[in-house]
């Protein structure tokens, strides 16, 4: 059963541009939590002992398709987490500018991953209901503001923002 809780009623807010070290990934991620698992294990096993990871860290994953439109074989994710300008990347992490600009930003508590797609759902129903127009030049992101495995319930925290136009 989704039990899933939209903390705050969706927002239009201005995003700021964020640097960012990333891990690719093209293929089907949807409902695949060993996808994002080991994306995640890949970037913060490159920025630990770099010392990256500190209090105003975000860890964030971008979308760049419609996975109504796209095959599930050519969905493009990135597994971010923000960085200073002056960090060297190398590897499979790679440095970006994740664009800002205008969002629709809504915060979910979700029970468990299952939840991922309902909330999703409801940004663009709230959309849609508001006449807002997706601009898919832009990535939607996933902010994540805890760890699971540190909540109580293992619940996921996270801002869903879609860029509008």
């Amino acid at each position: 059963m989704i039990s899933l809780e939209i903390i705050n009623e969706a927002k239009i807010t201005e995003l700021e541009e964020r640097n960012v070290a990333y891990v690719s990934f093209v293929g089907n991620y949807i409902g695949n939590a060993d996808v994002f698992k080991g994306l995640f294990t890949k970037l913060l096993s490159w920025a630990g002992p770099k010392q990256l990871m500190g209090p105003d860290t975000l860890l964030m994953s971008a979308y760049y398709d419609d996975p109504g439109v796209t095959p599930p074989e050519e969905l493009k994710l990135d597994v971010c987490m923000t960085i200073a300008d002056d960090v060297e990347v190398e590897g499979e992490v790679k440095k970006q500018k994740l664009p800002g600009g205008k969002y629709v930003v809504m915060r979910a508590e979700l029970t468990g991953t299952e939840e991922y797609g309902p909330a999703w759902e409801k940004i663009v129903e709230w959309m849609i209901q508001n006449s807002l127009e997706i601009d898919m030049s832009r990535a939607s992101y996933e902010i994540y503001l805890n760890s699971p495995e540190e909540h109580p319930q293992n619940h996921h925290i996270l801002d869903i923002c879609m860029p509008v136009k």
